[in-house]
């Protein structure tokens, strides 16, 4: 289990060494000069070469590159030129809001598509599989955008039970603020579903032919105790990727519902900055959404390891 351990820890860093040249190079190493693109055409030399030496752009590039991985392992990533304050103080802030959202979508995911994977597993081949696996389809097919415009309608300006958009902030209590969340996370959660309940199903109808599947049932165990007590853990694996895979999606990539809802999370953070040509506020805020991706992934690995304890002797 150590030697696993240490091996998922090793590539781990590795890849975010990796991330971290890749993301500096994109935004560093561009046609253009930076300092111009962030102050306009319209801007003065003077200004242009003072932003040049706020921003360490007379530096030799790699020089620039350790100033800033220093500055990212201290948590120092300077200053946003559109707020005129620390970008980490600007991630702490939005970070309270996209971190919740992305757990009560992924909880939500979780609950519709472990069930619906079940029940369509169960009934592989029968009228109850092909409809939940036609319904799945159709969330893995429709936009999220459209489905969050459709929920404003029905629950925020129809029904009235819910705020179409805005988020008032934990300070005025933890029920406001989970109401505004509901349905961003609903929005973002049930294209999710479809694709986790689809995942579900192959790994689960992959693990029903096995021997000791068909053993257990030999023996008069109900179906139902061999789907959750044997079935869906050896079918984890996948699952478990999949939800991995989502939960970074939904922590980095909420840019478009954020928009929707008028939350101020990091993604709408980031989509702010690049149309501010905020090039500081992109370049720390798309490295720390990498580095959480890389961690949640690691995670995931070692979370297999738990699941198929042969796993912790093979690696």
């Amino acid at each position: 289990m150590t030697a696993y351990l240490l091996k998922r820890l090793l590539i781990g860093a590795a890849t975010l060494v990796v991330a971290s040249v890749v993301v500096f190079l994109m935004l560093e190493v561009v046609p253009g000069d930076p300092a111009r693109v962030m102050l306009g055409m319209n801007a003065s030399e003077a200004q242009v070469e003072l932003l040049r030496d706020q921003m360490g752009l007379n530096q030799p590039l790699i020089v620039r590159y350790l100033d800033w991985a220093r500055g990212l392992l201290s948590l120092d990533f300077g200053k946003s030129y559109t707020y005129s304050v620390p970008v980490i103080d600007l991630v702490k802030e939005r970070f309270v809001v996209s971190f919740p959202l992305a757990i009560i979508a992924l909880a939500l995911s979780t609950l519709i598509a472990i069930p619906i994977g079940l029940f369509a597993a169960a009934r592989r081949g029968r009228a109850g599989d092909t409809a939940a696996m036609a319904v799945a389809q159709i969330g893995v097919a429709m936009p999220n955008f459209w489905f969050a415009l459709l929920l404003v309608y029905v629950f925020a300006v129809w029904l009235r039970l819910v705020p179409a958009g805005g988020f008032p902030g934990w300070g005025a209590g933890a029920w406001p603020a989970l109401k505004a969340l509901v349905l961003p996370a609903v929005a973002l959660a049930l294209p999710q579903a479809a694709i986790l309940a689809r995942v579900t199903r192959a790994a689960l109808v992959e693990v029903l032919g096995e021997d000791y599947i068909r053993t257990a049932r030999a023996k008069g165990m109900p179906m139902r105790a061999v789907m959750w007590r044997h079935a869906l853990r050896n079918a984890l694996i996948p699952v478990l990727t999949i939800m991995g895979l989502q939960f970074a999606f939904l922590l980095a990539g909420t840019i478009i519902i954020e928009n929707v809802f008028y939350l101020p999370g990091l993604g709408r953070l980031v989509f702010q900055a690049i149309t501010q040509r905020d090039l500081i506020v992109v370049e720390s805020v798309v490295m720390l959404l990498v580095a959480a991706v890389i961690v949640v992934n690691l995670l995931v690995d070692l979370s297999y390891a738990l699941v198929d304890p042969r796993l912790r002797t093979r690696q």
